[in-house]
């Protein structure tokens, strides 16, 4: 039995976590689950009572009758273990919870074949990489797929970028574009697919492969070229994925 008055969340004890787990399972209300986010992964940040509840999660992903509440559970739970270094127990916490790790990514590649839009596709991709244990891109990856913007820094002169890839087209640049017209903006080059390889070509194939052709594209950009509109120095998106979002 979890003693949950021994563990904290972001708030404090976690002695109100079973009886709001079991709030969701009676009645699984949008209210609920961000009550149980804002508590277990509050702003991407874990406490002790966050892999307490995986057992918990797990079984809502594998049972909820409702395959929206399967889906909450799943990225969740892939929230929770991709912050998993930040308890400095990183290999112990993913061994304690393997069996349940394993169900997980089993439910997320699942809903994965099945995702209804893009974004739950990109959310989903990111949970698998989290399951899997794949550094950085099981965290950020979403961050710019999903909100068509990451940024970073220019890797010579530091200087704060935007790299937009989507509504608002594929570029580079210093200045704030959502809110001026007259920023200078420095098109990225894509990756030719062809060329693509290690976590890039895998990403790629597996959302061509599920018919995903808009996030397919968008990947081209993330690991194509970029050029900061400061200094002129090129680089490589995907290089600088440690210092986005």
């Amino acid at each position: 039995m979890t003693d949950w008055s021994q563990l904290s969340h972001a708030y404090g004890s976690a002695e109100d976590i079973p009886a709001l787990l079991d709030r969701i399972e009676a009645d699984p209300s949008d209210g609920h689950w961000s009550a149980l986010w804002s508590a277990l992964c509050h702003q991407g940040s874990v406490y002790s009572a966050s892999f307490a509840a995986l057992p918990r999660l797990t079984a809502i992903a594998a049972t909820a009758a409702d395959p929206k509440e399967q889906v909450n559970a799943v990225q969740l739970a892939a929230a929770i273990v991709a912050g998993a270094d930040q308890l400095n127990e990183v290999g112990d916490l993913r061994a304690k919870h393997a069996q349940d790790i394993a169900v997980l990514l089993r439910r997320a590649n699942e809903h994965l074949r099945t995702a209804p839009d893009r974004t739950d596709y990109v959310y989903l991709l990111e949970a698998v990489l989290a399951f899997e244990g794949v550094p950085v891109w099981g965290e950020e990856l979403a961050c710019g797929l999903v909100h068509e913007e990451y940024q970073t820094s220019c890797p010579r002169c530091e200087t704060d970028l935007f790299i937009a890839i989507g509504e608002y087209g594929y570029f580079s640049t210093s200045g704030d574009y959502a809110l001026h017209d007259d920023v200078e903006k420095a098109p990225l080059r894509p990756a030719d697919p062809g060329e693509l390889h290690g976590i890039g070509l895998s990403l790629h194939s597996l959302a061509l492969g599920d018919g995903q052709g808009e996030v397919a594209t968008a990947l081209t950009y993330l690991f194509g070229g970029a050029r900061c509109t400061d200094c002129g120095a090129d680089f490589v998106v995907a290089d600088r994925m440690g210092e986005f979002c």
